[in-house]
Parts: structure tokens; C-alpha cells; sequence
């Protein structure tokens, strides 16, 4: 048996999985939530709650409507997308030019709506989703069993990350997006219509949520709670990449997720706090994050 600092490979191996599969989801809820912020400026806690929505979505959708995974994972984002546009038309826009701490409580007693509300339809026991055919199984890589759905977690979600960060770091829609955020009055003279693009810029933050969601409802029980419990970590990461930093949304998710997995090898007590903990020691090295700019 091969041994790694007295660990088998085996064990190492799947709890680096696990932390890569968490960091998949660390990043794709950190990466929405550093959209709104870095376009938007709006500290977005109702973030947690379209996870849920989005994961809600898919069930529904397969219980009532028989709408299967491949499905699900367009039309619950699509979804909670205008969800979220109509939240940012009707609600979010009547106090953008207030303090950020009123979009904190009002995303926050959002979150709170949400979450209360389903908790009253469908309790807090939680529900399953069926794993689809084609992902069912696995790999045996000889030092460990790679499932397939796992497999495809990653990928799928490393692909969103990339699409969404070449989107608006290198397209002329991302340029308008950034310009739009800076002064809003100068590309409206251009002929830009900056309100709209705010809008879609919250509604596809909160798809990303939602596509995360989608995901997560094979592996995970899908409670009204699910985002709850989840936001608060996906806050800390965003802290450590950099508020606003769409690189360091991604890459800071994916590394949380596996200094995690490899906490909970070598010392299991401090793998709920270890995020907590390098979001502390970043902030007293260097406030802005990792990849955040300097005020």
C-alpha cells in the first residue's frame, strides 16, 4: 500500500476528489457573486438563496414536469436568471445610488423570503434528485474510483468559469460592462444602454448560482437551507481572491476546496474553519485579496 506522509494514496487521493468537487462549487457561487460585486457593486446575500432556487428548480421541474438533468441544467439558470433580472429592475434599482449596506439588507431579507418560504412548502427534510444514466458509474484509476458525475462536476463547472471569465475579460460586451460600471454617463452618451446591461449583468450572476445548483442536486440533499449554509464560505473565498476579481474568484475556490479536502486528512477538527482561517491571515498580508487591486 503506498503510503504519503503515513496517509494511504487511496484516502488522500479521495478526499482531494471531494475538495476538488467543493471547490467546484466554491468557485462557480464565488465567481457569481464577484460579477455583481465587481460590476455592480452590490454585496449580493441573496446569492446563497438562488443556489437553492436553482437546485429546487431542477426538482420540480422532474416531479411535475418531467424535465430531465440535461434540460435542467439550461432552464432552471434561465429561470432564476429573470428571477434575478426582476429583482435588479424592480427592487435593487430603486436604491442604487444608496449606501452598498442597503443592497446587503435588502438581498439579505431576500434570502430570508426565499428561504422562509420553501421551508414552509416543502420542510427542511430535504429531497433527492436521481443522478442521469449517462454519468452513473466510474473509473477505476488503480489508486482510487473516480465516479463519473463527479468527473463531470468539475468539468462542467471549470467550463462555465472559463466561458464567463473570457466573456468579460476579453470581449467587447465585457469592456462595455466594465466602462458601464466606471461612468455609466459617458457610455450612455455613446448610446449604451448601461441600465440593461446592469440588469442582465445580476440576472446572469444569479443563473451561475443557479447552474451551480442544478449540479449539486445528485450529490447533495436539496433543502431550503442548502445555500445558507454554503454562502457564508463562498463570501470568505471571494474575500481571499479579492472582491470583484473574476480570476480570483475561480482559482481561490478551486484551492480552498483542496486545502480543505487535505485538512481533513491531516487534521479533520479544522476543516470547517481552515477557509476562515487563510481569509484572516490574507486580509493582515494584504487587504484587497489575492488578486484584488489596491484602493
Amino acid at each position: 500500500m503506498t503510503l504519503i506522509f503515513g496517509i494511504p494514496l487511496s484516502v488522500m487521493s479521495g478526499q482531494l476528489l471531494l475538495g476538488l468537487i467543493n471547490g467546484a462549487f466554491y468557485a462557480l457561487l464565488s465567481l457569481g457573486l464577484a460579477i455583481i460585486f465587481g460590476l455592480l457593486r452590490i454585496i449580493n446575500f441573496a446569492h446563497g438563496a438562488q443556489y437553492m432556487l436553482g437546485a429546487f428548480a431542477a426538482v420540480m421541474g422532474l416531479n411535475y414536469l418531467g424535465v430531465n438533468y440535461w434540460m435542467a441544467l439550461v432552464l432552471a439558470p434561465l429561470l432564476v436568471g429573470v428571477v434575478g433580472v426582476l429583482i435588479e429592475r424592480f427592487l435593487l434599482r430603486r436604491i442604487a445610488g444608496e449606501d452598498h449596506l442597503y443592497g446587503l439588507l435588502l438581498t439579505f431579507g431576500l434570502a430570508l423570503i426565499f428561504e422562509g418560504s420553501f421551508v414552509k412548502l416543502f420542510g427542511v427534510s430535504g429531497s433527492s434528485y436521481p443522478m442521469p444514466e449517462q454519468l452513473k458509474g466510474g473509473y477505476n484509476l488503480g489508486f482510487m474510483f473516480l465516479p463519473t458525475y463527479r468527473a463531470w462536476v468539475i468539468v462542467a463547472a471549470l467550463a462555465v468559469c472559463l466561458v464567463t471569465w473570457f466573456m468579460i475579460e476579453r470581449t467587447r460586451l465585457g469592456s462595455y460592462l466594465r466602462a458601464g460600471t466606471e461612468n455609466p454617463k459617458l457610455m450612455q452618451a455613446f448610446g449604451i444602454n448601461v441600465p440593461l446591461l446592469i440588469t442582465l449583468t445580476y440576472g446572469y450572476g444569479a443563473a451561475l448560482a443557479a447552474f451551480a445548483g442544478v449540479l449539486a442536486a445528485p450529490i447533495y440533499s436539496v433543502t431550503p437551507t442548502m445555500g445558507a449554509n454554503l454562502l457564508i464560505v463562498v463570501f470568505a473565498v471571494v474575500v481571499i481572491g479579492g472582491m470583484g476579481s473574476i480570476m480570483g474568484a475561480i482559482v481561490t475556490g478551486l484551492a480552498m476546496g483542496l486545502i480543505e479536502g487535505l485538512t481533513k486528512v491531516f487534521y479533520p477538527e479544522a476543516a470547517n474553519t481552515v477557509v476562515f482561517l487563510v481569509m484572516v491571515l490574507v486580509l493582515l498580508v494584504r487587504p484587497a485579496g489575492l488578486f484584488g487591486k489596491e484602493a
